[in-house]
């Protein structure tokens, strides 16, 4: 039975699996991603959780057919490559990948996805249904978003489509986002922003709160766990779910999915908190269809998951395309 090879390269942790033609899964190994001194550290820890999860299946590096990889971006598809990585220090300013492991593993089988689209491909790929048209929404650091349209992942020229975060849902633009833009959606409700909208909403809107806002520590956790007792919590949970709904309206009407995938930290820590309110006010913003709006169901596997189904499918996530 031919092996496989799936890779996460998060800006915090690194994951490697083996799997089968079947996406079971016979080997896993993960390391946190080194903060440099330089991009080809990070390729050597890749290749390390690689070798060791090949070792842990019992499997030579040499004898995988071909591997899938869903990284952080932004991605450089003709150079195989992640560049200057946002949310690495700037001295990793590239991070080679495909050919690093074409070497490593003997194939030129290997695909390079952001972790967005290796999750719709995952989630494709080991869905009871297998559908065409559906979309992965990552809600966690940032957000961002996998679509699969008539059966074709969306990946753009340079492998970066699917930046759904960086719409605009508030036109004021009070929240400036990470990338330096007003009112994009991941300004607002990433588990990153939340405490500092947290702390605007205190600021503008006067409202009470017992949480320490000037805490540096204060987590999206620690908003949403006082959400039932504390006014500014419960206020700004309120409104994260408003501009959630836009979000997701926004991308329902631009790509018209039958189902979308929910993930990310913020929301498999807070399921209810955060989809159901989703689920009641969706119908009254879309005007086409309304998908149905679930939980992933590869929890904190997704993207690992997806990036081997993306070796096993050549990135389509389509189970009748295995090794074709």
């Amino acid at each position: 039975m031919a092996s496989y090879v799936g890779v996460d390269l998060g800006a915090t942790n690194t994951r490697a699996v083996v799997g089968d033609e079947t996406g079971a899964i016979h080997g896993v190994a993960r390391d946190a991603t080194p903060s440099g001194p330089n991009g080809i550290a990070v390729t050597e820890t890749v290749l390390e959780v690689t070798r060791r999860a090949c070792d842990d299946a019992g499997v030579a590096p040499e004898r995988v057919a071909a591997a899938g990889v869903g990284s952080i971006g932004p991605l450089d598809l003709a150079a195989g490559a992640v560049t200057e990585p946002a949310n690495l220090p700037d001295s990793v300013e590239q991070v080679p990948l495909t050919g690093p492991l074409s070497q490593l593993l003997d194939t030129d089988r290997v695909s390079l996805h952001n972790d967005t689209n290796a999750g719709v491909i995952g989630e494709r790929f080991y869905s009871d249904r297998n559908p065409d048209d559906m979309a992965y929404l990552t809600m966690s650091t940032g957000i961002g978003a996998g679509v699969c349209v008539d059966g074709s992942v969306l990946t753009g020229w340079d492998g970066n489509a699917g930046e759904i975060g960086h719409i605009v849902v508030d036109p004021a633009g009070e929240m400036v986002c990470g990338c330096g833009h007003e009112g994009h959606w991941e300004a607002y409700c990433s588990g990153k922003n939340i405490p500092d909208y947290a702390r605007h909403l205190h600021e503008t809107h006067d409202v009470s709160t017992d949480l320490d806002i000037s805490d540096p520590r204060l987590g999206a956790a620690d908003v949403f766990a006082a959400a039932d007792e504390d006014p500014l919590a419960e206020y700004t949970v309120e409104r994260v779910c408003r501009w959630n709904v836009i979000g997701l309206a926004d991308l329902v009407h631009a790509y018209a999915p039958l189902v979308v995938f929910v993930g990310g930290a913020v929301a498999l820590n807070n399921p209810e908190a955060v989809l159901d309110p989703i689920r009641e006010a969706l119908p009254g913003r879309v005007m086409t269809n309304v998908p149905d709006v679930r939980l992933t169901t590869l929890g904190d596997d997704v993207v690992v998951k997806g990036a081997l189904a993306a070796a096993l499918t050549g990135g389509t996530g389509d189970r009748s395309q295995v090794d074709a």
